[in-house]
């Protein structure tokens, strides 16, 4: 047994695991689950930091804790002497910048990604000078001013002066945590649309009303990668938000480019980046139901040299893994519809719960289904400045495929 009255005196209160339970955490994991946890020593309250014992006494950790939340303890290291003080959260913070100036492009970038950062339910998001912060879990919230602070300082030994800070805390999953939405300036207020740009393409980014945290930063390479497909063809954007496909497809020399999106809000913010860029003339959009239109084409006899399908997670949970199933075979077997013999698909889900495999079958089935053949181009998943954690599953999400369509002959 190992002794726990040192750690006691330090005032944490102590989770012990149940007899054969932690197997996220021991493999590498940083959750623990409600049902996992025997007993806990001492007092605390919901957010305070904690130390985890396996059955035995052998100390796993420290994390936070919530009684609200299924996840019971997010853990910040598996030191369980580590203190949790400004000099842990400048090492961490430190950790992720230096990451990514070596993997990605950090005009803009995804600084912190949450579990894969070892900051468990925290995401920060920097547009040029800006900074968007989504908090996500009660006890990163209860640090969040102390990071953005560090995080600040941290940038400007680079010559990086931030000029603002914007939460957009306002996603679902905060009142599994038992706390409320939150959209609000941390400091200053400033101009909320901020001008940035990726791979030579100029975007307004609306950090306070746009989806998420206003830009798809984990897209960035991919959008690269469709480029080289692009020069003279007629391509279709499927699920554009606000247009960052195809204007990439636009600017790499794509004759014609029709971009499709339900969101009125998005259209209208995508034809603003058209503008700035001078693409209006290639690229146009309209506001449609994807599902809606994709039949319209083929009826109307239209023919695609590349047609790109970013939609949204069709599925955030396992319980309606069946029906997104449903949703990607449709709108992959229509795509192929109407590209043209020896014409390229581009296509990706979003959905950590779609299983690379999963998904992989689904778009082989819709390819039977319309007795295409497939070669695959290549197979990417999300920017470097979402790190998968081989052993925080959640971390890894985006599915990118390329494929070339060819009729069965």
């Amino acid at each position: 047994m190992f002794g726990t009255e040192s750690e006691e005196t330090m005032g944490y209160a102590i989770v012990s695991l149940k007899k054969g339970e932690g197997r996220t955490v021991k493999s590498g994991g940083m959750w623990v689950y409600d049902n996992e946890i025997a007993s806990i020593m001492g007092s605390f309250e919901d957010g305070e930091i904690v130390i985890v014992h396996d059955f035995d006494g052998y100390p796993l950790g420290k994390g936070f804790i919530n009684r609200h939340s299924r996840i019971r303890i997010r853990l910040l290291t598996r030191d369980a002497k580590q203190e949790i003080d400004r000099g842990f959260l400048q090492m961490r913070l430190k950790n992720a910048w230096d990451y990514r100036k070596k993997t990605v492009d950090t005009g803009s970038c995804r600084i912190v990604f949450g579990e894969a950062d070892f900051l468990p339910g925290l995401v920060v998001d920097k547009f040029s000078d800006v900074l968007v912060v989504q908090s996500l879990a009660l006890g990163i919230d209860c640090l969040k001013e102390e990071i953005i602070g560090i995080l600040k300082e941290i940038l400007k030994e680079d010559g990086i002066a931030i000029r603002g800070v914007y939460e957009r805390s306002d996603a679902k999953v905060r009142k599994q945590e038992g706390m409320l939405p939150v959209k609000e300036f941390l400091g200053e207020e400033f101009e909320t649309e901020v001008e940035i740009s990726e791979n030579g393409v100029k975007y307004l980014v609306d950090i306070e009303n746009g989806q998420k945290t206003g830009f798809f930063l984990d897209q960035k390479y991919n959008r690269l990668a469709i480029r080289k497909l692009c020069s003279g063809a007629k391509v279709l954007d499927c699920f554009t938000h606000t247009g960052s496909f195809a204007l990439n497809a636009a600017q790499a020399g794509a004759a014609s480019v029709l971009a499709l999106d339900a969101s009125e809000g998005g259209i209208v913010q995508a034809r603003k980046n058209a503008e700035i860029n001078g693409l209006s003339d290639i690229v146009s959009f309209e506001c449609a139901d994807v599902f809606e239109k994709l039949p319209e084409l083929e009826k109307s006899g239209e023919k695609f040299d590349l047609v790109i399908l970013d939609p949204p997670a069709f599925t955030k949970s396992r319980n309606s893994v069946k029906n997104a199933v449903k949703g990607y075979r449709e709108i992959n077997l229509r795509a192929m519809k109407i590209i043209r013999d020896g014409g390229f698909l581009a296509t990706c889900s979003c959905s950590h719960f779609m299983t690379e495999e999963l998904f992989a079958k689904t778009i082989g089935q819709a390819a039977a289904n319309v007795h295409k053949r497939l070669r695959q181009v290549e197979f990417r998943t999300q920017a470097p400045d979402h790190p998968v954690l081989w052993a925080a599953e959640e971390s890894y999400y985006l599915k990118f495929f390329i494929f070339q369509v060819v009729e069965e002959k």
